[in-house]
Parts: structure tokens; C-alpha cells; sequence
């Protein structure tokens, strides 16, 4: 199963042929669009959208979804210090991580250390492992547009200046420990709370 983010309402895919109380759409016949402007209006008026698209194979949900839109893959980071605290940057007035898109000939680990030194000053990273894929949906110059994020876990023992890389958005960059981090995440995105486990967000 797989979930696509529109602001913080998931489009669930998966092969099961139902889940209750979600429309159920064919993937191959699923019009992304009229789903994704339904989504935007309910929430406007603070209703659920619930939506589940369907195929019998899983490779082939995710090769249908990527021919629907046009699709952008980033790299982030979840990054930790030696104090075990956690990296966040604060962006369109939420909290989340640093993250950014994949530049071309650049692979996916490479463009992850790069975006979170950019864009919060921190340099020293090292990946220590692949967390996750996430999918949200955005809309650039009049089009919906798919984002591809490959999350890695990092570590880093910088202890200087944090810079927030203004020219993107960025207003604030902090290193936050469990206690904070749990705040943080109650003023995040959906799709960032899946990169942390349930004692987070309990």
C-alpha cells in the first residue's frame, strides 16, 4: 500500500479491491486532477476526501501513477547529532525536513547530503541508512506535479552556525531533541510524521 499526499488527505493505492468507507477507482481509469481538486474543495469546507485506487499488481500501481503526472524526485534527510537530537527547518510557516530536488547525473544519496547542507548549513553528513519513499502531490505554474522524496537517516557531529537557506523558503533551522521534536511534528506534514515511529506522535 502506498499513500499520496495532497496537503495532509493521503490517496491510498494498494491491490485490495475495497477498503470501507473509500471510493474505489481503477487506477488506470483514476483522473488525478478531478480527484486532487475534490480533495482541496472538501478541505476547504473541513471535509474528508477519501479515495483508493486499485490495481491486482503492485509494481504496476506505482508505474500508473507515475505516467498521471509529471513527477519531480527529491532527496532529504533525516538527520541526527551527537546529541541524538534531530534536524528541522521551518517552511511555509511548518515544521519539516530538509529536502530538495535531485539534480541531474546526481544520485539519489549524494542529492540528500547536498539539499540538507544548502539548505540548513550543516555539513559532516553521513548516511546511515534508507528510511523511506514518500509522494506528495503540488501544483507549479498552473500544474499538478507529483514529488518523489527518497528519505535516508544521517548523522553528523557539525555543532556551528545553522543557516536557513532563505532564497527557498526557509525562515528557521533547528536541532530538536525527542521533547521538541514531538512539538514539532504537531504543526508538520502528514507524509513527515510517517518518518517517525508512533512514540513521536503519541
Amino acid at each position: 500500500m502506498y499513500k499520496v499526499f495532497v496537503n495532509n488527505t493521503p490517496i491510498i493505492l494498494s491491490t485490495k479491491k475495497s477498503i470501507e468507507d473509500y471510493e474505489m477507482i481503477p487506477i488506470k481509469e483514476a483522473s488525478f486532477p478531478t480527484i486532487i481538486r475534490d480533495i482541496l474543495n472538501k478541505e476547504a469546507i473541513h471535509e474528508e476526501a477519501k479515495y483508493h485506487l486499485y490495481h491486482k499488481k503492485e509494481d504496476k500501481l506505482i508505474e500508473h501513477l507515475y505516467s498521471k503526472l509529471p513527477v519531480v524526485v527529491a532527496g532529504g534527510g533525516k538527520v541526527y547529532n551527537e546529541n541524538k537530537e534531530i534536524l528541522f527547518i521551518r517552511r511555509n510557516g511548518k515544521w519539516d525536513l530538509p529536502k530538495g530536488k535531485v539534480e541531474k547525473k546526481e544520485d539519489m544519496e549524494t542529492a540528500a547530503m547536498r539539499e540538507v547542507e544548502e539548505e540548513t548549513g550543516v555539513s559532516g553528513l553521513e548516511i546511515t541508512k534508507f528510511l523511506y519513499r514518500s509522494y506528495h502531490i503540488f501544483k507549479r505554474n498552473g500544474e499538478f506535479r507529483l514529488k518523489v522524496t527518497y528519505w535516508f537517516e544521517m548523522k553528523t557531529n557539525y555543532n556551528g552556525e545553522l543557516v536557513p537557506q532563505k532564497n527557498e523558503g526557509i525562515t528557521k533551522v533547528r536541532w530538536k531533541n525527542t521533547k521538541k521534536a514531538k512539538k514539532a511534528l504537531q504543526d508538520s506534514y502528514s507524509n513527515i510524521k510517517l518518518l517517525f515511529s508512533h512514540d513521536y506522535l503519541s
